[in-house]
């Protein structure tokens, strides 16, 4: 795991002791600190025992200590810690912040720090690829995958892959980022911030963090994006701020079968800048980008029978996550999408998906939000009122012919019928594959 003596004889308190919690723990007691855990489930203060002190830091003094760390799920604007540390002048931080104190003792190596609204566990996982690809040494971490702090030191010369959240970054205070990149911003997480320009003012802090000399890539299209990309660009050389529409690699695309739609071609315009900003070349992250399999859940190719393809884009929990799915789709000659939709909103509209309402050829909707959806789209397209996952996928097959696109970019949350959008995904892909094994003659019954 990575840990520092940095840590020694420090006093740290951590709160939530979930994945990145207890690493936290084992990083901090790897290094030599002192460590007061709390979580108010019994069963990781169980595992703890003996190896710290139990004791919720709400509860005790904070004078001394060198941090409170908790878990970027914890609203720093309404959770009563926030305000107890401060009155102790304690900063609350996170597992990144520990990462980036651990940084002076780690061998050689350089950061890349992602974030944006949409996209950025595709970008990461993508320049994670493009790296490997070409033999360096990389770990990928934060917001996607293993905790950073959990996975072992790179050897000289490698690279950490980060994703990061806009919580993540509130929670850190010295990352230096050899290379940053912000995709994009559109409002979100806004119960979180005062508005959306306090959420866009979290995620300019990872910027901020930078030194003048260092990389930074943006996305184009909105302008609050664009305006940090102004304000990085008054502070640094010249080249040191790159703007990437991907206008440049469209050509190229229809060779990566995993990067389909234009919010994916920007995705490869930015992790190709950020791998050459390390020095990889167009013979080593060309190649690759047609290898690139894609994350599951965002836009995964889950099976193709009979000249119909089956996309699982079940992370699409909003109307501008599914946007980008429908616009990757276009007419071939004919309306070729059966859009799978619906389950808990968080909005009473689909405006954002709207300009791409002519690719699709029948809409099936599901869930709580069926009802509501079938209303909207109905004067667009045909729409089917499935209820359910299984019936939606059945009743595209049914109609679906050779070169059509069955879609599950739900637009919505999944806790009206699924634990998460994960087991909503899960669920596509088990049931497309089923009722694909199913015999014509069967007819009925089957996984339904």
């Amino acid at each position: 795991m990575i840990s520092t003596p940095a840590f020694a004889g420090k006093r740290f308190a951590v709160l939530g002791l979930a994945r990145s919690g207890l690493t936290a723990v084992e990083s901090l007691l790897a290094g030599g600190a002192q460590v007061t855990a709390w979580d108010n489930r019994e069963e990781p203060r169980r595992a703890l025992e003996g190896r710290v002190d139990l004791a919720d830091p709400l509860g005790i003094d904070l004078a001394g200590f060198a941090g409170v760390v908790v878990s970027p799920g914890v609203p720093l604007n309404t959770h009563p810690i926030a305000a107890h540390a401060a009155a102790a002048g304690v900063p609350v931080i996170g597992d990144i912040e520990l990462f980036a104190q651990a940084r002076p003792h780690l061998p050689a190596h350089r950061v890349v720090g992602i974030t944006g609204t949409n996209g950025k566990s595709t970008t990461t996982a993508l320049v994670h690829h493009l790296l490997q690809s070409a033999a360096l040494p990389v770990r990928m971490g934060g917001n996607i995958g293993l905790p950073i702090l959990g996975q072992n030191p790179l050897s000289p010369g490698g690279v950490y892959v980060l994703e990061l959240s806009s919580y993540q970054i509130d929670l850190t205070h010295s990352l230096e980022c050899e290379v940053a990149a912000l995709l994009n911003l559109t409002p979100d997480h806004l119960d979180r911030y005062d508005g959306f320009e306090g959420y866009c003012a979290s995620k300019a802090r990872l910027f901020a963090m930078q030194r003048p000399d260092q990389v930074c890539v943006f996305g184009t299209g909105e302008p609050e994006t664009t305006a940090i990309a102004e304000r990085e660009r008054a502070r640094r050389p010249e080249g040191k701020v790159l703007s990437l529409d991907g206008a440049d690699l469209a050509a190229l695309q229809p060779g990566w079968p995993s990067l389909q739609g234009p919010h994916n071609l920007q995705n490869a315009a930015v992790a190709v800048a950020i791998a050459e900003a390390l020095g990889l070349t167009r013979t080593q992250w060309g190649p690759a980008l047609a290898t690139f399999r894609g994350l599951p859940h965002r836009m995964e190719r889950v099976a193709e029978a009979n000249g119909v393809l089956f996309v699982n884009d079940s992370k699409a929990t909003n109307p501008a996550s599914t946007a980008p799915a429908l616009a990757a789709f276009p007419p071939a000659p004919e309306r070729r999408i059966h859009w799978i939709l619906g389950g808990l909103p968080k909005g009473d509209d689909l405006d954002e998906c709207a300009p791409s309402f002519g690719n699709v050829a029948r809409a099936y909707v599901i869930g709580e939000a069926g009802p509501r959806f079938a209303e909207l789209l109905a004067p667009h397209m045909p729409v089917v009122r499935s209820e359910m996952l299984c019936e939606a996928v059945r009743e595209a097959i049914a109609v679906a012919r050779p070169g059509d696109v069955v879609l599950l970019s739900p637009a919505c949350a999944s806790f009206d019928q699924f634990r998460d959008y994960e087991a909503r995904g899960d669920s596509f892909r088990q049931i497309v594959q089923a009722l694909l094994e199913e015999e014509p003659a069967t007819g009925g019954g089957g996984p339904c």
